[in-house]
């Protein structure tokens, strides 16, 4: 065995006072711990592979959905404000005021 400087000297008798102090009857989790997390990790790795792939699947183009899903309630409320327009438009014209003119004023 080469000859230790005295640094390397010192760092290994601090190491055996260490080596000493260890409990032989204290639990870790080793070497099966060790796979255990391991293969979690690896797991967890293939599951947000996953939920990336498939999270580029979907389409979050909302102009195409809201487009479909406003139409008819746009057309709804056309035909709303111009079966009231009417009556108002009648009741303005002989000089008195209706609710739904009132309405349309506020």
């Amino acid at each position: 065995m080469p000859d230790m400087t005295p640094s390397a000297n010192l760092a290994m008798m601090h190491a055996a006072d260490l080596a000493k102090e260890l409990d032989k009857n204290k639990v870790t989790p080793g070497v099966l711990g060790f796979l255990v997390f391991a293969g979690l990790a690896v797991g967890v790795w293939f599951l947000m592979k996953s939920m990336t792939r498939h999270m580029n699947r979907i389409n979050f183009d909302q102009t195409s959905a809201g487009a479909a899903a406003a139409a008819p309630s746009t057309a709804a409320a056309k035909a709303t404000a111009s079966a009231t327009a009417a009556p108002a438009a009648a009741t303005a014209e002989s000089g008195g005021v209706s609710g739904g003119a009132a309405a349309k004023k506020a």
